[in-house]
C-alpha cells in the first residue's frame, strides 16, 4: 500500500509538471504571435523560467525562513526535537537539516531548501508542545520525506511556473491590442489575426488560473506521497494520522503565514477554506482523506 502511493503519486507530479512547461511553451508561441515575434515567443517565455528557477533554486529557503520569522533551534529549549530530527535523518540516511523554531501557537511545521545536502525543517512551538512523541517523530518524518523525495525543489519549481504564466498572461493582455495581426478583412492577418487575438485574449485570462490550479494539483500529491514515506520511515502510520488530525481541530491560526507560503505547510495555515470552491483552490488535499489513507495501511 505505502509503496503504491508513492509510486501513483510520483507518476502524477511528473505529468502535471509537464503539462505545465507544455502550457507556457504554448502561451510562448502566442504571445511570440500576437506581438509579431513568432517562434521566439517560445524560447523567451523558456528563458524567463529558467532565470526565475535559477533565482528561487538559491534564495527560496532563505526568503522564506525569513518571512515566517523562523530562528534557529536552540539545543538548549529544543533538544528533544533536534535529537529526534538526527535519529530520523539517521534512520532514513539522510544529512541533518538546519532545525528552525517559529514562536507561534498554532501547530505546524514545513521543510525548505533545494536539496537535502541544503535544507531545513520547521516547526512551530504550538506544534512541539500540543503533539506527543509518536505524533511529533510523524511530522517531522513527513517533513524529511519532502526534502528526501525533493519535493522542497518541485514546489519551488511549480510557484516559479505560475508566476511566469501570470507573468506571459499579463503581457499577452498588454500586446493584443496593439497586435498587426489585427487587421480588417482578408488582408495580412486577416480573420485568421482576429481569430487569433481572441484566442489569445481568452488564454491571457484563463492561463493564470488554470495555473494556479495545477500548482495546487502538484502540491496535493506530493503531500500524500510525503505522508507514505513518513509512515514508511517511522514505521507507525497511527502517529502521523493522530498528528494530522490533532494539528486539523486546532482553533489557532498561523499568523505568519501567507498565500505564497501556505502550500508549503504540512496542514493548511488557514482556517477558513470551506466549500466546495474553497477546497478547489486549497492548496492541500482533504485532511480526512489523508488521515484514512494512513490508517488503512
Amino acid at each position: 500500500m505505502i509503496y503504491e502511493e508513492i509510486t501513483a503519486n510520483k507518476r502524477k507530479t511528473v505529468v502535471l509538471l509537464i503539462a505545465f512547461i507544455a502550457v507556457i511553451l504554448v502561451l510562448g508561441y502566442i504571445f511570440g504571435k500576437t506581438a509579431g515575434f513568432g517562434l521566439f515567443g517560445m524560447l523567451f517565455a523558456a528563458s524567463i523560467s529558467l532565470i526565475m528557477a535559477w533565482g528561487s533554486y538559491y534564495y527560496s529557503d532563505k526568503i522564506v525562513l525569513s518571512m515566517s520569522h523562523a530562528v534557529l533551534a536552540d539545543p538548549k529549549d529544543h533538544l528533544y526535537l533536534i535529537n529526534t530530527v538526527e535519529g530520523l535523518c539517521l534512520a532514513g540516511g539522510l544529512p541533518k537539516p538546519q532545525v528552525y523554531v517559529i514562536y507561534d501557537e498554532a501547530p505546524n511545521a514545513f521543510a525548505a531548501g533545494r536539496d537535502p545536502g541544503h535544507s531545513a525543517v520547521v516547526f512551530t512551538s504550538g506544534l512541539i508542545e500540543k503533539l506527543n512523541r509518536q505524533e511529533l517523530e510523524g511530522v517531522i518524518a513527513h517533513e524529511l520525506s519532502h526534502i528526501r523525495n525533493y519535493d522542497i525543489l518541485i514546489s519551488t519549481i511549480s510557484v516559479v511556473l505560475v508566476g511566469t504564466v501570470t507573468l506571459l498572461s499579463d503581457w499577452m493582455l498588454r500586446n493584443v491590442k496593439w497586435s498587426r495581426l489585427g487587421g480588417k478583412g482578408r488582408g495580412e492577418g486577416g480573420y485568421f489575426g482576429a481569430a487569433l487575438l481572441i484566442v489569445s485574449a481568452l488564454l491571457a485570462v484563463l492561463s493564470p488560473l488554470i495555473a494556479q490550479l495545477m500548482h495546487f494539483a502538484v502540491s496535493r500529491r506530493r503531500e500524500y506521497q510525503a505522508d507514505s514515506s513518513a509512515a514508511l520511515l517511522t514505521r507507525y502510520p497511527p502517529g502521523l494520522a493522530a498528528a494530522l488530525e490533532k494539528i486539523a481541530k486546532d482553533k489557532e491560526s498561523l499568523e505568519v503565514a501567507n498565500k505564497a507560503t501556505a502550500h508549503l505547510f504540512i496542514v493548511n495555515p488557514f482556517k477558513n477554506i470551506k466549500g466546495g470552491a474553497g477546497k478547489l483552490f486549497d492548496t492541500h488535499p482533504p485532511i480526512e482523506e489523508r488521515i484514512r489513507i494512513l490508517r488503512a495501511m
